[in-house]
């Protein structure tokens, strides 16, 4: 395999869950043929030491994001939204996690 081979491969975002029951964590990236190699591939690179439960593989391309920049124009409708705060839930002692 070339150089020239590697830089044309598309780019995947890697995201890792430690533990059951906590979230998927970003925890880089990597350059490969198709998903399944970069599922392998990742596999290979981050978990080493037996950290991982899951991971997950997303094409850089396919990611959207909203921009920092944008924070309050973005999110200022679901301020007037308080039924969606956690404060009105009663959180069972089973649930782990929260």
């Amino acid at each position: 395999m070339t150089e020239q081979t590697r830089i044309d491969w598309p780019l995947y975002e890697v995201f890792l869950r430690g533990k059951r029951g906590l979230n998927h964590v970003h925890v880089g990236s990597l350059h490969a043929a198709d998903a399944e190699m970069a599922l392998r591939n990742a596999r290979d690179v981050y978990t080493r030491r037996n950290e991982g439960v899951s991971i997950w593989v997303v094409r850089s391309s396919d990611v959207v994001a909203s921009s920092p920049s944008e924070k309050d124009p973005f999110f200022a409708p679901s301020g007037d939204k308080v039924y969606r705060h956690p404060t009105f839930y009663e959180i069972p002692d089973s649930v782990p996690h929260m």
